[in-house]
C-alpha cells in the first residue's frame, strides 16, 4: 500500500526558520534507511504558505487566494509517499523519524481498485497509461 505521510507546518516552518545543520543531518540519515530499504517513493519539504496560493471552487467560478494562510495547524510543511505492507508499517517508521516536535498525520492513498465499478476498463486503461508516461519521465 502507499501512504502519503503530511509534515504539520508550526509557527517556525510558517515563518520561514530553517532547520539546524544537525536536523538536516538527521533527516538525511532517516531518509538514507527510507531509501534502502525500497520504502520512500518521494519525499519534499515546501516553502512557507506566504510563497502559496489556493484556487476556491464554486461551480464555473475560481478565486484564487494568495497566502500566506492563517491557520498553520492546518498546513502542510513537507511530505513523504511511502510504500508500506501497512499502515503500522508506516506509523512504525515515523515514529523512527528525527523529528522532536510536531505533526505527521500518515494517509494511505487511494489505488484504482478502491474505486470498484467506477474504474471501468477505460479509466483503469486511461490510468495505467498516465502512470506509465509520468514514470517514465527523468
Amino acid at each position: 500500500m502507499r501512504v502519503m505521510v503530511l509534515v504539520k507546518a508550526t509557527a517556525d516552518s510558517e515563518a520561514g526558520v530553517m532547520p539546524s545543520t544537525e536536523l538536516l543531518n538527521e533527516m538525511g540519515r532517516f531518509n538514507e534507511e527510507l531509501v534502502k530499504s525500497g520504502v520512500l517513493l518521494a519525499g519534499e519539504g515546501l516553502h512557507p504558505s506566504r510563497k502559496a496560493a489556493r484556487i476556491d471552487f464554486s461551480g464555473t467560478e475560481r478565486m484564487v487566494v494568495d497566502g500566506p494562510f492563517a491557520e498553520t495547524k492546518e498546513l502542510v510543511a513537507g511530505f513523504w509517499i511511502l510504500q508500506v505492507k501497512s499502515m503500522d508499517e508506516a506509523i512504525e517508521w515515523l515514529k523512527r523519524s528525527p523529528f522532536q516536535d510536531g505533526q505527521v498525520e500518515i494517509r494511505p492513498i487511494f489505488e484504482l481498485e478502491d474505486f470498484g465499478d467506477a474504474a471501468t476498463p477505460e479509466v483503469r486503461e486511461r490510468e495505467q497509461r498516465l502512470r506509465a508516461q509520468t514514470e517514465g519521465r527523468d
